[in-house]
């Protein structure tokens, strides 16, 4: 079972894409655990402050480090963490690859980012691993928890209704996933190509290929350029 816990300043916008859909099926199943935790019940201020302004003089408030350790320091009392990650625009950028290898693990610990940031002590002596969703500045790092979150409970055999699924999914062989269809075979003149209900799984697979080759090759040509990424 993976277990992660999410330490924020902002609790109350985790509570809905955490507790719906996928994720609320992967707990039920107890496949996965999912630990919301107030930044604020660990600072000793009696006015429960959780952040300070920025030496130097710069501007925007900064996230104090005492805190942030007293939670980390609570939670690994109780536990090993596998990974201790801080979501930052200026972490290394989340992909399929990133979701796979944390959906092996046994303990995530999240730390969503806000204000201006941390305290640098913060990165350079508890944090293991920061994670950026994108090349943009959001006002907290608690989206981005959910994006990681949902990307890696997901991928838990036993998650999906079809545990294949993920396996077909974008980017999961560095392409993007082929066109898909349903009922009916046609509508308004509009066709399911022939060869998705010939019912020949060889030359199926054969065209699902060449059609996420092909559209990868198009719109994100990028993930053909370097495997690692």
């Amino acid at each position: 079972m993976l277990r992660i816990d999410i330490i924020t300043v902002l609790p109350e916008l985790l509570l809905s894409p955490l507790n719906h859909s996928i994720l609320d099926r992967a707990k039920k199943k107890g496949l996965a655990e999912i630990h919301v935790h107030n930044l604020r019940d660990y600072s000793r201020d009696k006015h429960r402050r959780v952040d300070d302004y920025a030496f130097g003089g710069d501007a925007g408030m900064v996230m104090k480090i005492e805190p942030i350790d007293n939670a980390i320091e609570y939670l690994k009392k109780q536990r090993d963490y596998n990974e201790i990650i801080y979501t930052s625009p200026d972490g290394t950028l989340f992909n399929q690859k990133i979701a796979n290898r944390l959906s092996l693990l046994g303990n995530i610990i999240i730390l969503c980012g806000h204000y201006k940031g941390v305290d640098q002590r913060v990165r350079d002596h508890l944090i293991t691993m920061e994670i950026s969703i994108g090349n943009y500045v959001m006002t907290g790092g608690e989206l981005a928890a959910a994006v990681i979150t949902d990307c890696v409970v997901r991928l838990i055999p036993g998650t999906l209704s079809d545990e294949t699924s993920a396996l077909s999914d974008s980017f999961q062989d560095n392409l993007l996933a082929p066109y898909v269809y349903t009922r009916p075979s046609e509508y308004k003149g509009w066709k399911v190509p022939d060869v998705l209900i010939s019912g020949n799984k060889t030359m199926i697979e054969r065209w699902q290929y060449d059609n996420a080759m092909e559209r990868t090759t198009k719109l994100r040509p990028d993930l053909l350029k370097d495997d690692d990424q």
